[in-house]
């Protein structure tokens, strides 16, 4: 697989979907919107109406959202120790620390495995604020690192806890536009 490849792939390997008999499948959300980052070096795709915003400060920050959805792409150039870029990028909040409690709950930590050329790392949390945050104080929070290539990205998701727990196509929806992440050939 090249390193221009899908991040899709490594989304399966890395954490398989629960699969239940009989159980209907939410249908396909359309991405019609390609966006890229500041830097150029990855795209992703979007449903209409999302809004993203980049920026080309160091880390580079690209941010979108929709449908009560939050993605934020964190990039820094070169390649940084997978694990300590891991645990940093787990840090990015929706909000400061003294917002949050000190405690998140796992749903997993430190998963690792391949993506083409790259290395990755997965992690999976809530997060409880202080003070409802877009009408919500627990928000999921999904955090993929990927190291190499000449950088170090974090794709960061956050979803309301409820709304993912409830909505098959919230989750389809969220992991579709973290699945359509595309890495540019090095420049």
């Amino acid at each position: 697989m090249k390193a221009s490849g899908r991040l899709c792939l490594a989304l399966l390997v890395l954490a398989p979907i629960p699969c239940g008999a009989g159980k209907a499948k939410a249908p396909p959300p359309e991405l019609t919107v390609e966006h890229r980052n500041a830097s150029r070096s990855l795209a992703f795709r979007t449903p209409a109406g999302w809004t993203v915003e980049s920026g080309g400060a160091s880390p580079e920050q690209t941010e979108a959202r929709g449908d009560g959805l939050i993605m934020r792409i964190v990039r820094r150039e070169g390649e940084i120790g997978l694990d300590s870029y891991h645990a940093e990028c787990m840090l990015v909040r929706l909000a400061g620390p003294m917002a949050a409690a000190p405690q998140v709950n796992y749903e997993y930590d430190f998963v690792e495995g391949p993506v083409g050329e790259r290395r990755a790392l997965d992690s999976v949390f809530t997060v409880h604020y202080d003070e409802p945050i877009e009408g919500h104080r627990d928000w999921r929070q999904r955090n993929l690192t990927v190291v190499g290539g000449g950088e170090s990205v974090c794709l960061i998701a956050y979803a309301p806890r409820a709304v993912w727990k409830r909505s098959k196509e919230t989750r389809a929806l969220l992991e579709a536009v973290l699945g359509s992440v595309r890495f540019e050939p090095w420049r």
